[in-house]
């Protein structure tokens, strides 16, 4: 599978979320870690966000937490802004089954209780098993189940994408 260039990704979702919030002055703009934070940082400096930065992990609020336990040290939560009553822009890597989003969702209710939640992903690789959806993507690129798409930086800080194949 030829994979697609994640920078080209990348500036097709800041042209779409640069399009639906001409005034960003208000919006609370919330990176998943660790894929989605370093896409949110890279929004926030080039679309000149006004309030800080914010990052969010999914490790203790997720549904599967029993089974899957802790892969790495959780990152702490860093929600420099009152949430109540704020549009909140949410940034991941990957859209898959929606569980690591309804957990950051969870997450995000212990800050507050935002107007609106919106949801801007680089990938949308299909396989949902919840009712999410994100309205702004960079592609839709279905996977097969023991493929995932894997979202580095490179020494400059480019963005780099690599599949992992897992063994069925």
């Amino acid at each position: 599978m030829s994979l697609p260039n994640p920078e080209a990704l990348y500036a097709r979702l800041r042209d779409q979320i640069e399009k639906a919030f001409p005034d960003r002055s208000e919006l609370g703009l919330i990176g998943v870690h660790s894929g989605g934070a370093w896409i949110a940082e890279r929004l926030h400096e080039d679309l000149a966000f006004t309030l800080p930065c914010g990052f969010l992990d999914s490790a203790f609020y997720r549904d599967d937490f029993s089974e899957r336990g802790l892969k790495e040290a959780p990152k702490p939560a860093e929600v420099p802004f009152e949430v109540q009553g704020r549009t909140i822009l949410l940034v991941d890597d990957v859209l898959y089954t929606g569980r690591t989003t309804r957990a950051i969702v969870n997450h995000l209710f212990d800050f507050g209780r935002p107007a609106k939640i919106e949801l801007a992903v680089l990938l949308d690789r299909g396989g949902r098993e919840l009712p999410i959806d994100a309205q702004y993507v960079g592609k839709h690129l279905p996977l097969k189940s023991n493929e995932a798409f894997v979202l580095t930086l490179d020494e400059q800080g480019a963005f780099r994408l690599e599949l992992e194949v897992k063994p069925n």
